[in-house]
């Protein structure tokens, strides 16, 4: 039996094979667009990442939660209610639950960046196919091999796992500021010690997301928290001839 506590260690790891060494979670473009007073400013990447906690993660983190909460619900429901897993041998294709296509449309209405959504998509397959191996039950949810929002994944890993809302909330926010810290360490060179103590300074923040978003099991109650300048980096990001990480 899967340890809650580990899988969400698991899920948190970055050596994870999900391609999170390919994210900076813009990160890479708020430099290339003067992060600081000469886009060196180390000291500005804890608010970036914080910036980043109330909008654009909190939007994620809310998703995934209620991911899990309609996967969990999915789960309970009769054999003749549930879809056929995802590559079973019936003529039938599996149709993803329309609880989860509305939620996919609810996460791209309040993720205007187009770059953005397509990194999610990208990772959110990159999960998807990991899942497979190591949690084949989120197939019973989730369509095999397809490009299908992050939060959705990992909400309905969270499910299979038995983590608990909060535990896939954490999960999101603490991910995207490891990210943040992790990535600037290649764009700003400095002591990996003090970029530790950024993301030491970001706990509170976390576990205030932790609780606002938790509790959500209504679709309309997702927060949508514009964050137009990072919209605006990931479209330039996403032109961009070089560039050190994908978005």
């Amino acid at each position: 039996m899967s340890s809650p506590e580990v899988v969400a260690l698991m899920l948190a790891d970055g050596r994870l094979p999900t391609g999170g060494h390919t994210q900076s979670a813009g990160l890479e473009p708020a430099v290339r667009a003067g992060l600081g007073a000469d886009g060196k400013q180390p000291a500005d990447v804890g608010a970036y990442a914080r910036d980043r906690l109330r909008t654009v993660t909190r939007t994620e983190a809310a998703v995934a939660v209620l991911a899990r909460h309609y996967a969990n619900a999915q789960a309970i429901t009769t054999e003749a209610d549930k879809p056929s897993p995802a590559g079973t041998s019936g003529t039938e294709p599996f149709v993803m639950a329309s609880r989860f296509v509305q939620l996919e449309s609810a996460w791209a209405a309040r993720t205007p960046s187009r770059a953005l959504r397509t990194a999610s998509r990208r990772q959110g397959r990159a999960y998807l196919r990991l899942a497979e191996r190591v949690w084949p039950d989120v197939l019973q949810h989730l369509p095999r091999d397809s490009e299908i929002a992050r939060p959705l994944v990992i909400g309905a890993i969270g499910a299979v796992t038995g983590l608990s809302p909060e535990q896939v909330a954490r999960l999101v926010a603490y991910d995207d500021a490891q990210t943040v810290i992790a990535a600037s360490l290649k764009l700003l060179p400095g002591d990996p010690a003090v970029a530790v103590t950024w993301l030491a300074a970001l706990h509170d923040d976390i576990e205030r997301l932790v609780n606002d978003v938790a509790p959500l099991t209504d679709i309309d109650k997702i927060p949508a928290a514009g964050a137009p300048l990072i919209d605006q980096f990931a479209e330039q990001h996403a032109i961009e001839r070089m560039r050190l990480f994908h978005a």
